[in-house]
Formats: structure tokens, C-alpha cells, sequence
């Protein structure tokens, strides 16, 4: 095996110092260099002689090795674990470690259902069920994946792929011209994640932490609430131009702008972007040096399959969750139908919590390891990318498609969004969280959940949908 020279200094280096510590440990006897002496033992360069003193001793040499050396040796040993098992490792963690993924078969069992009956009030809720822990691993190999891109680059990829399921599941219906399920859907999964995921988040922080309050970086904070009222502010002016009938060209002069508005956007995400990257660079710069950095941010966890099995199991689990995507939003209408529920309850609640599983599971898990930036980054960075990505990127789609998709979502539903940015951002606004305040959010989410279950979805005209 080649090594290189500098691994080989590296190591010798570990080496040498383990030896200076075991001969300063009193009473040792060291039998490695009686036997070195015999001619007993030929030691390569490149290996560090084993210790074999008890367990009071090897914390003595551990304060005797130098600090470099040890860092250096601890690097080799985890590098070297880092070395995939094999096919049958990486399926064996992915579909076998997590128990949600006994609802794996709910999604065969849906397509079956769906080619010998076609009754949809039992593909719906069969997809769901598949769905949901495809979800959940999708999150788990995103997880993984960014063990190798970095803290910053990694939350951008959880918070993507977090909300992939909810983007496949809005150019499923894109495609077919469902454009107010693509709207409630899209608003759904900001509600759920500003409203059910924070509150659950705080609240099983407060409750398990011990802690009275929980602290958060403010200005993180402050910035996403800004983006997320600038993405309220995109749906605005298309829907009071619509309920006004103040709009030049009718019907066309709501679409023009809210597609100008959607490609100013993604430009404002791009910056955000850019802004995060850069300011976490220089985070990370200006930390270089300090004693308190050497300890590992991960807890010491670490991957468990390899970087290109991860990206692996990202293009199967997607692909997957985008072919029965196909078949939940064909069985909308019958389920709504046969449930007698209405389709905005459907789009707005049921969907959301569906795509939402690994962000819940994250945010939760976070703040009871008292981790609440992370929590936040899960839950408000979803919400952000959401607004300010997920919308305007289904209407240039739309756009491309030649469907007329905009932003006008309707009254009752922009106002329910401007309402809950308000009630977020107030609670935000101190750094400061606790156990009432994830109650507050998530009884405020029940409360939308009622709105949507009573609430009569109307088309842009003003016509009344047909009874379920």
C-alpha cells in the first residue's frame, strides 16, 4: 500500500510521541522496546506501536502525547472509518434501520389498488402512507451527504431536498392543470413549517432541555422573517389587482406581474444565498485558532454510508416519490369525494404534513439536543426556500408549460399567510424561545387547519366549485 511522505511523518510522529509517553509512566514496563532490543519485533515506520497498559494509564499518556499528534492520529483512525461496507451495508441503513419503513409496501399496494379498481379513496391515503417514510429517508441520505459538503453547504441541501417532495408533487399537478392544488400545496407547506414544525420544535425543546428558555441566533432570524414578508408581498398586489378589478389589461395584467415579480424572487433568493455562503465562510475564518473549535460539531457522529451512496439514494428515493406522486394527485378529486372532504383541506393540511415528515423529525430532534439554530434552519430555511423559491419557480414552470400559473392566491388564503409570517415573526423577534410559544404556534396551526376544513374554495371568477 503506498503511503504518502507526509502521512508517513504524520504518523511517525503519533508514534514517536505515544512512546515518550509510555516510557514517562511509572512502573510500566516497556515490552515493546525489550523486544525491539531482542530483535523480536520489526516495526514498520508507518505504524503506531499498539498500547497496552490499562485504562487509568492510557489517560495518563493521553496528557502526555502531544496535542498535535493526537489530533493527527484521531484524524487517520476517523478517515478510515469513513470506508463503505458495500451494496448491502448502504441497504441495510437506508431501508432497514428506520421503522417507518414498513410503510414502504403502502405504496405497491396503492398502484395495485389503482390498476384493479381505480377506487381513489383508497389510492390517496395508500399514497400517503408510501410516501411518508420515502420522505423521511430522503432527509437521512440528505443528512449523510452533508457530512462531506460542509455545515452551510449541508443545510442548503436539507432544506432542498426537505422540500423536494412537496416541488415533484406541484409539477405532477402543474402538468396537468391543478393550479389551485399547486397554490395550496405550496401555501400549505409554509404553514405547516412556520406553524407545526417551529411550534413542535419550541415545544419539545422547552419541555426536555431543562431549560426555561432556549436561545437563538437573532439576526438569522431577523433576515428570514424579512424574506418571508417580501415573499408576501409578491402575492399581494396580484390578488388585490384581481379582487379590486383594478387591473389594465383583466386577466392578463395579474399574470404579466406575477411573473415579473417571481423572477425578482429568485434573484433576491440567489443573493440570500450567496449571503449565507459568504457570511458563513467568514464565521468559520474568524473561528480558525480557537481551543473550543477542536471539538467535533457533529457530537462525534459520523457518516455511515459514503458520499456517492448517499447521492445514490437521493436519485432512487426521488425518482420513487415522483412516480407516486403521479398517482396522488390523479386521486385528489376522488378522494375528496369519497371522504366528502374539500380539496383545499386536502392541499393545504394533508399534503404538507406528508412532505413535511423529515423536517418535523429534524426540528424536533434538534431542539432537544438544544441545537435550536438548527431547528430553526430546518424549519424557517424550508419556509423561506418555500416562498421565496418553491412559488416563483412553479410559475416560471408554469410559464414554460404555457399553464397560467400566478400568484394570485386567493384572499383567504394570502391573508392566512400574512397572518402567520406576523405571528412568527413577533415571537422570533427577542432570540428567545420556550415551551408556550411552540404551544401558541402550534395551537395557531390547529385553528388554520379548522379555516381550510370549512372553507369553500372559489376559482378566479368567483364561481362556486361543484359538491363533493
Amino acid at each position: 500500500m503506498h503511503i504518502s511522505r507526509d502521512q508517513g511523518a504524520m504518523t511517525s510522529t503519533a508514534a514517536a510521541a505515544g512512546s515518550d509517553a509510555r516510557r514517562l509512566l511509572p512502573g510500566r514496563q516497556n515490552s515493546h522496546q525489550m523486544d525491539r532490543i531482542n530483535g523480536k519485533s520489526q516495526k514498520s515506520a508507518t505504524q503506531v506501536p499498539p498500547f497496552a497498559g490499562g485504562a487509568e494509564d492510557f489517560e495518563e499518556a493521553e496528557t502526555l502525547i502531544a496535542p498535535e499528534a493526537m489530533s493527527q492520529r484521531l484524524g487517520l483512525e476517523r478517515n478510515a472509518g469513513f470506508v463503505s461496507l458495500g451494496f448491502f451495508h448502504s441497504v441495510k441503513i437506508v431501508l432497514l434501520k428506520s421503522k417507518l419503513n414498513v410503510l414502504i409496501p403502502c405504496g405497491f399496494l396503492a398502484i395495485l389498488v389503482n390498476y384493479l379498481t381505480g377506487n381513489h379513496g383508497w389510492v390517496f391515503p395508500l399514497t400517503l402512507l408510501g410516501i411518508i417514510p420515502l420522505a423521511e429517508r430522503l432527509g437521512f441520505a440528505t443528512e449523510q451527504l452533508a457530512f462531506f459538503t460542509g455545515p452551510t453547504v449541508g443545510g442548503l441541501l436539507s432544506a432542498t431536498f426537505g422540500n423536494a417532495t412537496e416541488l415533484i408533487i406541484s409539477i405532477h399537478a402543474l402538468r396537468i392543470g391543478k393550479l389551485r392544488v399547486v397554490q395550496q400545496s405550496l401555501l400549505g407547506s409554509i404553514l405547516s413549517n412556520l406553524l407545526l414544525v417551529l411550534g413542535c420544535a419550541f415545544f419539545s425543546g422547552g419541555v426536555t432541555c431543562g431549560k426555561r428558555e432556549q436561545n437563538f441566533r437573532k439576526s438569522d432570524a431577523v433576515v428570514s422573517s424579512g424574506l418571508l414578508l417580501m415573499a408576501v408581498l409578491g402575492l399581494l398586489p396580484p390578488t388585490v389587482l384581481h379582487y379590486t378589478h383594478s387591473e389594465v389589461h383583466s386577466g392578463k395584467s395579474g399574470l404579466a406581474l406575477s411573473r415579473f415579480s417571481s423572477c425578482i424572487m429568485l434573484v433576491a433568493y440567489a443573493c440570500y444565498i450567496y449571503f449565507e455562503l459568504s457570511s458563513s465562510r467568514h464565521r468559520e475564518e474568524s473561528n480558525e485558532g480557537r481551543v473550543d473549535n477542536v471539538v467535533n460539531d457533529n457530537d462525534g457522529e459520523a457518516p455511515e454510508i459514503s458520499k456517492w451512496e448517499a447521492i445514490a439514494w437521493l436519485a432512487i428515493l426521488t425518482t420513487w416519490i415522483s412516480v407516486l406522486s403521479d398517482y396522488l394527485v390523479d386521486a385528489i378529486d376522488g378522494a375528496s369525494k369519497a371522504w366528502n372532504i374539500p380539496v383545499a383541506f386536502i392541499s393545504v393540511i394533508l399534503l404538507p404534513i406528508v412532505g413535511n415528515a423529515a423536517e418535523h423529525t429534524s426540528a424536533v430532534m434538534f431542539a432537544m439536543k438544544d441545537k435550536l439554530d438548527l431547528s430553526l434552519g430546518v424549519a424557517i430555511g424550508s419556509s423561506t426556500q418555500m416562498s421565496m423559491f418553491g412559488i416563483p419557480f412553479c410559475v416560471v414552470i408554469g410559464w414554460m408549460m404555457g399553464q397560467p400559473m400566478d400568484l394570485n392566491f386567493h384572499l383567504f388564503e394570502t391573508a392566512s399567510l400574512l397572518m402567520t409570517v406576523l405571528v412568527v415573526a413577533f415571537l422570533l423577534q427577542d432570540g428567545t424561545s420556550n415551551c408556550l410559544k411552540g404551544l401558541m404556534l402550534f395551537l395557531c396551526y390547529l385553528i388554520v387547519a379548522a379555516s381550510f376544513y370549512v372553507h369553500s374554495d372559489q376559482d378566479p371568477d368567483g364561481n362556486q366549485p361543484p359538491e363533493n
